[in-house]
């Protein structure tokens, strides 16, 4: 067995974000979170999550650079709920919810996130 120094862990995934402020009170509001966090350096927000964080990311952002399909899932307990939730805070639903497990859809820059009943 070969030891690597590189852990099997994932620290961050990375959004690509148009408008760092408005995407950090978007996201805040979508998942419960104070909007008590700084912005770094002028384009970067970091999300405290359970798990992985979510950096928000301006610098990166183009049109083409968008997530086009979801890289990570959000979880619910209550699927039902996020899904009204979503929809309610302005996020573009794409599917239904399928097999009572899971959606996705867009956050207002067109990065598409999936939700799954965990």
């Amino acid at each position: 067995m070969v030891i690597s120094p590189i852990l099997n862990q994932i620290g961050a995934v990375f959004i690509p974000v148009k408008d760092i402020e408005k995407s950090r009170e978007w996201y805040c509001q979508l998942l419960g979170l104070p909007l008590d966090g700084e912005i770094l350096f002028g384009h970067l927000y970091v999300i405290p999550m359970q798990g992985p964080e979510i950096v928000l990311d301006s610098k990166i952002y183009t049109t083409e650079s968008i997530l086009n399909i979801p890289s990570f899932h959000l979880n619910t307990e209550d699927i039902d709920a996020a899904y009204d939730y979503v929809k309610a805070n302005g996020g573009e639903i794409l599917t239904d919810i399928e097999h009572d497990h899971w959606f996705n859809f867009k956050d207002p820059d067109g990065n598409v996130i999936m939700v799954c009943r965990c």
